[in-house]
């Protein structure tokens, strides 16, 4: 889960580029990177921290230039050290900057052909890195066997063969120094990318990003989805060539990315993010009254933020009182998504605390997007007990996550989810719960493809197991716990970065 920008304009494109990732900075908050070009100069200035903490005045006028790319960043395969904050760069051919949201699952084999076969060295664990050199190798292939120098024909080509080698989940916006925008998206779409136009007289600028929210504040119409295996190139000039570079694309967005990823007031794949979760609210309301028509709850009260949609509009429908409860700290990241149990535990104390007199002597029905870990749960329980409600019931808008994500979100070690080898009722024991709900699979997929009947398939890999890239083995899952568990996080965390150069400090 990583936030992607890319903008070609008719002025100094740093400042809309900085104002695109506060916009998406819920996608990734350990790390950001802006990389500009004016002429045939590349500025780069990437850092760990916000988006905020990371840019300051002399960095905005450092980077020049009508064309750059940005990226925010949590990690997920490799570590979070300094070194592996995006965009990464490499000098040939061109000149070539890259960022990524998603992950490959053979990058471990294209490591190894990247130093035996392309003679390219790779300076981190990032396969965001590996997809760059990969790209680049390819484009290098292209033009040195055409001699044409670089066009749209021959990025089309190269994004090709990027896609016979790459398997997994990307979503790309990457810059080629002098030339403009390349980006494209996985054959099966499984991470967003949108891209929309701003014309203002003659001039007419371009942006692709993760989310359609980002073309919003900065004055964009959207034009569309980047369709799975779509390489799209956009010219200095803002034209925009698009062409399907591989055989047979499915869209198959991720489901996750409607639960709890993506902004409400986003739009992916042409769904509505916000009445998907009004209509996963309505489904939820319905599956309660079937199986407990007679309930005694007194007051639905949200998990802040991204259950707020879900929770009304299931209070609407079951005629309950709607109480928001919890107070948010806003300053506070989102705790399933950070490095280590202890430290997930410490945030959500920070994170939320409880108004007492929306809980004293009621019965109260918690409503959340999802339960990942149980982490967030078992102890927000706990503060609605503790401020004095008399039961405390809970309801997840989403199934039951037991499996792995590995396409890039921080879901990697069964053993570390609290539904793996559970029944509702066992989890509703170790969570806390006098009662606990969960929305049924069926229920999701027809809220979120309502918006959108064309989408026939939707990875729904951490409910289902079944991952829809079709390479997934057991042996990858358990090398990939190894890798990715809570431990082997704590002590990539210590790595000593060494390996960057030419950033702005």
């Amino acid at each position: 889960m990583c936030g992607i920008v890319g903008i070609v304009g008719q002025e100094s494109v740093n400042q809309a580029i900085y104002d695109a990732l506060t916009v998406v900075q819920h996608r990734g908050q350990d790390a950001a990177g802006i990389i500009t070009c004016d002429g045939r100069r590349v500025y780069l200035r990437k850092d760990n921290g916000l988006v905020r903490d990371v840019f300051h005045s002399r960095h905005m006028t450092q980077l020049q230039g009508k064309l750059g790319i940005g990226h925010v960043r949590y990690p997920t395969a490799g570590s979070d050290n300094r070194a592996e904050a995006q965009p990464f760069y490499v000098n040939s051919p061109f000149g070539i900057a890259l960022g990524h949201n998603g992950n490959l699952v053979n990058s471990d084999n294209l490591r190894k052909e990247m130093f035996q076969q392309d003679l390219r060295q790779l300076n981190t664990d990032s396969d965001s890195e590996v997809l760059l050199n990969v790209f680049a190798h390819e484009l290098r292939e292209v033009v040195d066997r055409t001699r044409l120098g670089l066009g749209p024909e021959n990025i089309f080509q190269a994004v090709s063969g990027v896609f016979q080698r790459c398997r997994g989940a990307y979503a790309v916006v990457a810059m080629v120094v002098g030339y403009g925008l390349v980006a494209f998206r996985d054959s099966f779409g499984i991470r967003p990318l949108v891209i929309g136009e701003r014309v203002i007289g003659d001039a007419r600028s371009v942006m692709l990003a993760s989310e359609s929210v980002a073309l919003d504040v900065l004055g964009y119409d959207l034009l569309g989805d980047v369709a799975p295996g779509e390489a799209v190139f956009v010219g200095l000039d803002g034209s925009i060539q698009r062409r399907i570079c591989t055989a047979d694309p499915v869209l198959a967005p991720c489901l996750f990315e409607f639960v709890y990823l993506a902004r409400p007031d986003s739009i992916i794949d042409d769904v509505a993010v916000y009445k998907s979760r009004l209509r996963m609210g309505e489904r939820l309301a319905k599956r309660l009254v079937r199986h407990w028509p007679n309930h005694d709850i007194d007051v639905v009260i949200p998990v802040p933020d991204t259950s707020r949609t879900s929770a009304l509009q299931l209070a609407n429908c079951l005629g309950i009182k709607y109480r928001e409860g919890f107070i948010k700290n806003r300053y506070v990241g989102r705790t399933f998504i950070m490095p280590g149990q202890a430290e997930r535990q410490r945030s959500v104390r920070q994170k939320l605390n409880a108004i007492d007199l929306e809980f004293r002597d009621k019965n109260v029905l918690l409503v959340d997007d999802s339960i990942v870990r149980g982490t967030t749960s078992k102890q927000i329980i706990q503060m609605a007990r503790d401020a004095g409600a008399r039961r405390v019931y809970f309801a997840s808008a989403a199934p039951p996550v037991r499996y792995a994500n590995v396409y890039g979100i921080d879901m990697p070690v069964p053993a570390e989810l609290v539904a793996n080898g559970r029944t509702t009722e066992e989890i509703c024991g170790v969570i806390g719960a006098d009662r606990l709900f969960y929305q049924d699979l069926e229920d999701l997929v027809a809220a979120v493809r309502e918006g959108n009947p064309a989408i026939t398939r939707f990875d729904a890999s951490c409910f289902d197991g079944q991952y829809v890239t079709g390479d997934v083995t057991g042996d990858f899952l358990c090398a990939m716990a190894g890798k990715r568990n809570d431990r082997a996080r704590t002590s990539q965390d210590s790595v000593l970065d060494v390996t960057e150069v030419s950033t702005y400090h």
